[in-house]
């Protein structure tokens, strides 16, 4: 005890004298290199007046078994009494509700406070909208031809980017995450939850804006709308699944980006314009198959031409992939 460590200090050699600070002398005495330095000498007086006694002590104490986690809580809800709240006895300190709550507004906060996350996921996409809709501006009012073909294409490839900035992010925060669950503060369950509540809504909505004003631009028939609307969206969704599943594997911002950009090229290529069925390799065509952006530019296509109903003559006769 501190109360002692004066007439230890005396009975080892060293008084303190009466107007001199004692914390001072002790870190004086103990530092070494000091001027007053007297470590060694205090080293030598610890093992042979209290390591002896100590050391019996701990022996003594783990001889004895102590309560364990639960039973201290039980402990802990017995003293509360009737009217206590009952002790939560999981491996987590409260339930996975709680997690996810307190979570789910610190992300919110972390967000609303974060002026670049909101620029990247809604107004840049705002932004892009109005520059590709400036640019394919009144491609609607012309006969159905490679100006619509190109501006499907261009719009489902910049949907299909929409979520690739955000993946050297989405690694960042994975990192505290694993700080974090490591310690059992969480579940990753809950913060893969938040990211889906927060993150996802926030980049659906930048996408949703960006097609509509790119959509207005164009001055397309409003008949096409839906069918557009809901594939771009559909699309949106897969490659951002894509995209967060990458970032959930690759250490680093720049491995992610590697991982991610040998199925977006593929995809990209083999959707039926650039790579089509009669062209590609026999040994690849199953890659239509799988290719999202085929299954969307052709459902599409089919219905700005008015050939829904004959998907299958079209399949033979163009290239566009089997309609599931």
């Amino acid at each position: 005890p501190m109360a002692q460590a004066s007439s230890y200090m005396a009975a080892c050699g060293y008084p303190i004298p009466v107007q001199a600070n004692p914390t001072d002398l002790y870190l004086d005495l103990l530092t070494p290199g000091a001027e007053s330095d007297a470590s060694d000498a205090l080293v030598a007086a610890f093992a042979a007046r209290q390591k002896p006694q100590l050391g019996q002590v701990v022996e003594q104490a783990c001889a004895v078994s102590g309560l364990t986690a639960k039973e201290m809580l039980m402990a802990a809800w017995e003293l509360k009494g009737p009217a206590g709240k009952g002790a939560w006895l999981g491996s987590y300190a409260v339930p996975f509700y709680v997690q996810l709550r307190t979570l789910l507004f610190r992300k919110l906060r972390i967000t609303l406070r974060n002026p670049a996350a909101m620029s990247m996921q809604i107004f840049m996409p705002t932004i892009m909208g109005v520059v590709l809709g400036t640019i394919f501006q009144g491609i609607g009012k012309t006969e159905f031809g490679i100006p619509q073909v190109s501006f499907i294409f261009i719009l489902l490839t910049m949907l299909s980017l929409q979520s690739l900035p955000l993946m050297p992010a989405l690694i960042e925060e994975r990192a505290f995450m694993k700080h974090e669950t490591s310690e059992r503060l969480y579940k990753e369950s809950a913060h893969i939850l938040t990211t889906m509540f927060v993150t996802v809504p926030l980049s659906l909505i930048g996408a949703a804006i960006q097609t509509l004003i790119i959509y207005a631009f164009s001055g397309l028939p409003y008949e096409f709308l839906p069918t557009i609307l809901g594939w771009t969206l559909l699309l949106f969704f897969m490659f951002d699944a894509l995209f967060q599943c990458v970032a959930a594997v690759a250490p680093d911002g720049e491995q992610a980006m590697t991982m991610a950009t040998p199925w977006l090229v593929v995809f990209m290529l083999f959707n039926g314009l650039i790579v089509t069925k009669a062209t590609a390799p026999v040994y690849l065509r199953w890659v239509f198959e799988i290719s999202p952006t085929s299954y969307a530019m052709q459902s599409i296509f089919l219905t700005m031409t008015g050939f829904r109903g004959r998907e299958q003559s079209l399949n033979q006769e163009l290239w566009l992939p089997a309609w599931p």
